[in-house]
């Protein structure tokens, strides 16, 4: 069973220097409530890894500009303008993946596999800072390590106590495949948490044992 918890607490769990999955597409996916108070516990040193940078004023931006992330592994930098100026000044690494590859590395991780293999990206910046050409089957191809993480943070719109995910239309995104790839899952939930069997079992998108923590936002 997850353990309920104030976003306060939660938050604790998350170390300075961490390696955190943060699911979100333009922010849809991202539990704001956990990042503001990442950002209010001022963790530093972080490495995150998410589909994009966010905003200014949502998602992982918020950290970006909060000086609290060392390293970001991404498919695109989002609309987050300071993320180009704080690469130029050495002050964060940036890493960036075809929004495929990303997930496919994410996946290799959850699943225990040793990598991933895939023709994306030869032949441009990402084979030649990221990327190592190998042939297989007389085909060129770049092959990437796994991508884990200390800490997973995603939101959710439904849960149960037991930890069973539901998540709404583009909330959804790389949500479950993280869940799979970490140390520790963190899920906010939109809606209040349910008892278990509460749940249309065939909507379930998360099932409970892959996630520890459970907070509940305001308002719900």
């Amino acid at each position: 069973m997850a353990e309920i918890m104030d976003v306060k607490d939660a938050v604790k769990k998350i170390k300075s220097g961490s390696v955190i999955h943060v699911g979100g597409f333009y922010s849809v996916g991202t539990p704001d409530d956990i990042i503001d108070e990442m950002v209010a516990l001022r963790l530093r040193d972080l490495t995150l890894i998410c589909n994009d940078g966010g905003t200014p004023a949502e998602g992982i931006g918020k950290l970006i500009y909060s000086g609290c992330v060392k390293k970001l592994i991404c498919s695109w930098c989002g609309l987050t303008p300071i993320v180009p100026e704080l690469v130029e000044k050495g002050e964060m690494e940036l890493e960036l993946n075809p929004q495929g590859t990303l997930v496919e590395r994410i996946r290799a991780a959850g699943y225990g596999l040793g990598g991933i293999l895939t023709p994306t990206g030869l032949g441009t910046i990402v084979e030649e800072k990221w990327g190592e050409r190998v042939v297989f089957n007389g085909s060129d191809l770049l092959y990437h390590t796994p991508l884990k993480a200390d800490v997973a943070l995603v939101e959710a719109y439904n849960a149960d106590k037991n930890g069973n995910l539901i998540f709404r239309r583009t909330q959804r995104n790389f949500c479950p495949v993280m869940c799979t790839a970490a140390d520790l899952v963190i899920a906010s939930v939109v809606q209040p948490i349910v008892e278990m069997g509460e749940l249309e079992p065939d909507q379930i998108m998360v099932p409970g044992p892959l996630v520890d923590i459970l907070v509940q936002q305001k308002g719900a």
